[in-house]
């Protein structure tokens, strides 16, 4: 019998049961969630798609996350953040992402922040990075009661407050927790599914941005 949170698969394996809530979730699952990243770049677009799923459904993101990246000229925050009101018009008109204005508007405000951010420290990786909980602020074992219990996190309480502090938005404690888990400052694929090892093993050797 699987435990609590976790499903086996027709080969036997056991992963994060999540994994089979939609087509499109085994590839995220097994190949992208966790996975270290240290590209300025793709930790602006994922602070951005998370910042767009607030109050919805990821699977809804990532369904539309191509159209997102076409939208936004592949989240280059330096090309975004001299996006003005006609770009944002021309936002509101594109059926293939998420036509919220605040988050259209978060989106190119983080932009400018990121810019702001990069200037003064040399890679928003880097100082992102300073961000992942150390192993005494970890869980001894991560299972469905840890993630039940956690929505958020003292480190991504910490992350959410700077980042505010310096003028970003839609990143609160809760977001920026599903940043850490989806960028692999944290590890939370549960203790059995046959990720975690794979993903604690990048992580390990994993080259912090300096």
């Amino acid at each position: 019998m699987d435990k609590p949170g976790l499903i086996s698969d027709d080969s036997g394996q056991t992963h994060c049961a999540w994994r089979t809530a939609a087509p499109e979730y085994p590839r995220y699952h097994d190949h992208e969630w966790g996975v270290p990243v240290a590209d300025d770049v793709q930790l602006y677009e994922k602070i951005c798609l998370e910042g767009f799923q607030a109050g919805m459904a990821w699977i809804t993101i990532l369904r539309k996350r191509e159209q997102f990246r076409a939208a936004f000229e592949g989240f280059d925050f330096r090309r975004v953040a001299q996006y003005g009101e006609a770009d944002i018009q021309r936002l509101m008109r594109d059926a293939g992402i998420v036509r919220n204005r605040a988050k259209i508007v978060s989106a190119i405000n983080n932009a400018r922040r990121a810019c702001e951010l990069v200037d003064e420290t040399g890679s928003l990786a880097r100082w992102l990075w300073t961000f992942e909980p150390g192993a005494e602020e970890r869980p001894t074992v991560v299972d469905m009661a840890y993630w039940t219990a956690n929505p958020t996190s003292p480190a991504s309480v910490r992350l959410s407050k700077a980042l505010k502090k310096r003028g970003w938005t839609y990143v609160g404690p809760t977001t920026m927790y599903a940043l850490m888990q989806a960028t692999g400052m944290v590890n939370d694929h549960l203790e059995g599914c046959a990720c975690r090892p794979r993903i604690e093993a990048l992580r390990r050797h994993f080259k912090r941005p300096t």
